[in-house]
This record gives C-alpha cells, sequence and structure tokens, in this order.
C-alpha cells in the first residue's frame, strides 16, 4: 500500500494480513482525489471507520493541515499510528478510538470543523444513514465540505444532510463512490 500523491508520494505504508481491514484500493483512491482534487492545503479532515488511515494520509500528503482518525479496532489504530509515524505525520492528527455505531466521538474544542470527511464503514451493515443523521445533528464541518462515502454499489445513500447535495457517484466494480458536498468547493 503506497501514497499516491502529494509530498510523500510513493512511501510504502504498513498494512496488515487478514479480513477485518479493507484498505480503499489504489484505483479508487486515485479516482476520489481526481474528483475533490489533488490540492487540499489547509483543510481539516476527518476519516470515520479509518483502518489504515490511508484516505487521512493521502489528504495530509496533498497538504491538509489536520486529520481525525477514528475507529474502534485496536488493531487499527495500531496500523493508523504506525503509518502516522512512517509518513513524518503524527503531529498533523488525532486518533480517537470509539465504535461509531454508537455515535461520533466528543470533538476536541481546539478542532473548528472540517472541510472534508471520509467514510468508509463495513459494507452493507446499515452504518452509512445513522452516521450522516448524526453528522447532521452535530455539523461538525466548516463550510465548504465534501463528505466522500465507500459502499457497497447496491446500497443507497441518503441526502440526509441540509444543504448537501450529491456531487458525483461513480462505481469501480462493486463498490460505489458517492460524493456530498456542500459550499463552494
Amino acid at each position: 500500500m503506497r501514497i499516491t500523491g502529494g509530498k510523500i508520494k510513493g512511501r510504502r505504508l504498513s498494512s496488515f494480513k487478514g479480513t477485518g481491514i479493507r484498505p480503499t484500493s489504489q484505483k479508487i483512491r486515485e479516482a476520489i482525489f481526481n474528483i475533490i482534487g489533488n490540492e487540499l492545503s489547509g483543510l481539516s479532515v476527518l476519516d470515520l471507520f479509518a483502518g489504515t488511515g490511508i484516505m487521512g494520509i493521502e489528504a495530509l500528503s496533498r497538504g491538509a493541515s489536520f486529520a481525525l482518525f477514528i475507529d474502534y479496532s485496536p488493531k487499527s489504530l495500531r496500523l493508523i499510528r504506525e503509518n502516522l509515524r512512517i509518513c513524518g505525520l503524527s503531529d498533523k492528527a488525532m486518533i480517537i478510538g470509539k465504535d461509531l455505531r454508537k455515535g461520533l466521538p466528543k470533538i476536541p474544542l481546539k478542532i473548528e470543523g472540517f472541510n472534508l470527511i471520509f467514510i468508509d464503514p463495513p459494507y452493507e451493515k446499515g452504518l452509512i444513514s445513522p452516521l450522516l443523521k448524526r453528522l447532521a445533528m452535530e455539523q461538525p464541518f466548516k463550510i465548504p465540505c465534501d463528505i466522500v462515502i465507500e459502499s457497497k454499489k447496491t446500497e443507497s445513500i441518503p441526502l440526509l444532510i441540509p444543504n448537501f447535495y450529491i456531487s458525483a457517484v461513480k462505481i469501480y466494480g462493486d463498490i460505489k463512490i458517492s460524493i456530498l458536498s456542500c459550499g463552494e468547493g
């Protein structure tokens, strides 16, 4: 698994063997950043169901100023920490261990909101709608904001956050990438 763009393009990250974590493939990562843009200077990123941390780390490599990684798995949390260390990005990140099925964690006060949110939950578990409802209630975002959702192509993505619209939907085999946007972007 390698970083596909930005300052640390080509950097190899740690991954793990097994089926518990499903990192976003290089092809899909490149497609996502081609849609949302490769220059992310100054943006704050929220990586939900972060897994290996690859999406947030890609954003940091492309200029994002901060990333908050949230996952529940101790294996994922160790892997994210290790990958941030490998990339020299630990000082631009925070990691929270939280079961997102039980809601969003309390976001630290020093974080004023996010311009880019990645959501990549386990497929077909009914986790997307409740999470979007929580985001709508808590509004942890700044405007402009893009929310990138990775799901099975058969999963529907409801528009549950006021003022957001579906700006792109792309299918790659069995995987669907949906991008919800708000504001100029």
